[in-house]
């Protein structure tokens, strides 16, 4: 489906003709204008920000100036791709108002949809926003900024707690996500959902059969020290940056660089 630019009736429609649907993390402008060139459905500004490009531990750590910084950069640069940008940790837990006042921020730095964590006890915050106009992306199964709580990054819905995740993705289809992320879900249950749902799902760790599959893009690009085992790595973009700078460093020392060839002529 040619697209020029992805809204979400096109993500509703690739889920309706079962077209797969590309997502990847994207924190800047550089990034963003490489996979929106290719044609990535959609960039999730996530909150992975804190680890990926701040360094913290914890994605709880950025907060909600921080996020739009990089929405913005991300949004004036992505050209076709719907962008999604997480409300971080303590944004929307503390009120509906806040919710929604710190979403309207995210969508004036441009994003598309806002996403934010949580199922059945998120359903009225979620139903607020959308309330407020804003499209959004919901996230159930294992949600990071929960990880204190859910014992790390564990897969959530095996056995018994299999209804509740069930639950949880009804509860924000019905308060008007506009697609749901489901992570470290187990596969059988991410098909079931999938299929019963009508709007689009997002699997990471969670199998082939979700409407599309979402990853930090620097886990697929192998520029991690580690991956989870559910990443497949599509380039070592990471060893190819390292031997780059390794060879300008050289090339310095070594007084090879600059040379004839590259030199500004005044």
């Amino acid at each position: 489906m040619a697209i020029k630019r992805v809204r979400a009736h096109h993500l509703a429609q690739m889920k309706a003709d079962g077209t797969p649907i590309t997502m990847l993390t994207s924190y800047d402008a550089i990034t963003t204008r490489i996979f929106d060139e290719i044609g990535t459905d959609m960039l999730l500004v996530g909150d992975s920000y804190a680890n990926v490009m701040l360094g913290f531990d914890s994605t709880t750590s950025v907060g909600i100036d921080e996020m739009v910084v990089a929405t913005g950069a991300v949004a004036r640069n992505a050209k076709r791709a719907f962008v999604v940008a997480d409300l971080p940790f303590g944004s929307y837990e503390t009120s509906h108002e806040d919710a929604v006042a710190n979403a309207v921020k995210l969508i004036k730095a441009g994003a598309s949809a806002v996403k934010l964590e949580g199922g059945v006890r998120m359903a009225e915050t979620i139903r607020a926003i959308v309330n407020a106009g804003i499209n959004v992306v919901a996230h159930i199964g294992y949600t990071p900024q929960s990880e204190n709580a859910l014992g790390g990054p564990r897969v959530q819905g095996r056995g018994d707690a299999a209804e509740q995740i069930r639950q949880d993705a009804r509860a924000v289809q019905d308060a008007g996500a506009i697609a749901v992320v489901l992570e470290l879900v187990p596969a059988p249950i991410a098909t079931d959902i999938t299929r019963e749902l009508t709007i689009p799902t997002i699997g990471i760790g969670a199998g082939e059969h979700t409407d599309g599959q979402v990853l930090v893009w620097t886990d697929m690009a192998g520029m991690s020290d580690w991956q989870p085992s559910f990443v497949k790595v599509f380039g070592e973009v990471g060893m190819a940056l390292k031997n780059a700078a390794q060879a300008y460093n050289d090339a310095v020392r070594s007084r090879s660089f600059p040379d004839s060839d590259h030199r500004f002529n005044q």
